[in-house]
């Protein structure tokens, strides 16, 4: 059976500095293609998927293409929202795959290692998520003062990709559209669709560019990134 994965990249609320963060050079590329090119190279992926602004489809194809992207399936108009456009990528992936990934587009850091410890989680307990636990103090704050001290133990930021069987996703998606529901990510509207997901050790590298302090350390990190890719390629 195969593996596809979705990179939902056509949101609104993906600007950094007025300019969709996704479409910002990162070393010699996009950040967007950056983060293909994992998967691209990844022995266990066999599409690619990708949502984008409608404008950009034509361009980013072409682009893709040109960058020597085999495994890409289809580049498709995405929606106003992540979760529309990972509903309408959905809709393109093969009968002949059983696992899902949805991925981050502005999340490049991710290992090939980590990527591989997701579908073998699919794949055993059908729904899978990278995260890391959370290491700062937290404390509730009202009107600007700090309060209560938030117990931290077991508590996790998600990361992507987060992986499931094409069918508990799928149908997730399917029944929100019908119920009106709006999920955070796709790990809680598989959740809420009445299905376990299972944890996933990541990374604090597998960090998303959100904020321009990350968009900084993005690029002062990317030499030693490439580096890192490398050894994991030969090793």
């Amino acid at each position: 059976m195969e593996v596809a994965v979705i990179i939902p990249a056509a949101g609104q609320g993906t600007r950094l500095g007025g300019h969709r963060k996704q479409f910002r050079l990162l070393g010699s590329r996009s950040v967007l293609v950056q983060t293909i090119l994992v998967f691209e190279r990844h022995p266990l992926v066999d599409h690619i998927i990708v949502a984008t602004p409608g404008e950009a489809v034509a361009p980013l194809n072409e682009e893709l293409r040109n960058v020597g992207i085999t495994k890409l399936r289809r580049v498709i108009p995405g929606g106003m929202s992540r979760q529309e456009s990972v509903r309408a990528a959905l809709f393109t992936v093969p009968e002949s795959v059983d696992v899902v990934l949805i991925h981050d587009a502005v999340r490049p850091f991710v290992r090939m290692s980590a990527v591989a410890a997701v579908v073998e989680a699919v794949r055993q307990h059908g729904a899978a998520s990278l995260a890391v636990p959370v290491s700062d103090t937290l404390r509730r704050v009202t009107e600007g003062q700090f309060g209560e001290t938030i117990d931290r133990d077991g508590v996790y930021r998600v990361q992507t990709p987060q992986g499931f069987r094409r069918e508990w996703v799928l149908k997730a998606h399917a029944r929100a559209v019908d119920e009106g529901v709006e999920g955070t990510d796709d790990v809680g509207l598989v959740q809420w669709a009445g299905h376990p997901v299972h944890l996933v050790e990541g990374d604090a590298d597998n960090v998303k560019i959100t904020t321009p302090s990350d968009w900084d350390r993005a690029r002062h990190f990317w030499p030693v990134w490439e580096r890192v890719m490398n050894e994991e390629k030969t090793g």
